[in-house]
Parts: C-alpha cells; sequence; structure tokens
C-alpha cells in the first residue's frame, strides 16, 4: 500500500522502463504533463492525465506480462 502520492517523475520513469522493454508499442508526454500510450500498433491511444492514472495503467501492464511469464505449478 502506498504511503505517498504518485509523482510525475515516478510515473515517467516505470512509462520509460515499459516501453524501453517492448510492453509498450509507443509512449509520449505530452506539453500538460499528460501520457499518450499505446501497448500495440493496433491498439487503441490512451491519454493519461494524472501520475496516478499512469501508475494504474503500469500496475495493468505488469499483473499481465507476470501472468505471462510465471511459472505453472508442477
Amino acid at each position: 500500500m502506498r504511503t505517498t502520492s504518485a509523482t510525475h517523475a515516478e510515473a515517467d520513469a516505470w512509462i520509460t522502463v515499459l516501453r524501453d522493454h517492448g510492453h509498450l508499442h509507443r509512449a509520449e508526454s505530452g506539453p500538460d504533463g499528460s501520457w499518450t500510450v499505446q501497448r500495440t500498433p493496433t491498439g487503441t491511444p490512451r491519454t493519461l492525465h494524472h501520475p496516478v492514472l499512469a501508475l494504474d495503467y503500469v500496475a495493468e501492464i505488469l499483473r499481465d506480462v507476470r501472468g505471462h511469464t510465471a511459472e505453472t505449478p508442477r
């Protein structure tokens, strides 16, 4: 559980890492501090207007990635 608010720098860092590791097709910062992100080339672009929204989106991607890479039990 978070005890501090999400910051723009934290959200930007996570979005950059996801893009650099190939989990986002597109990620651009807007002039107003928002981000436009797109998961796949054919996916719908989303605009995230607040760091909390960005970190929620990052968490969604991480859950998906971890679900695909988790080993199956014996």
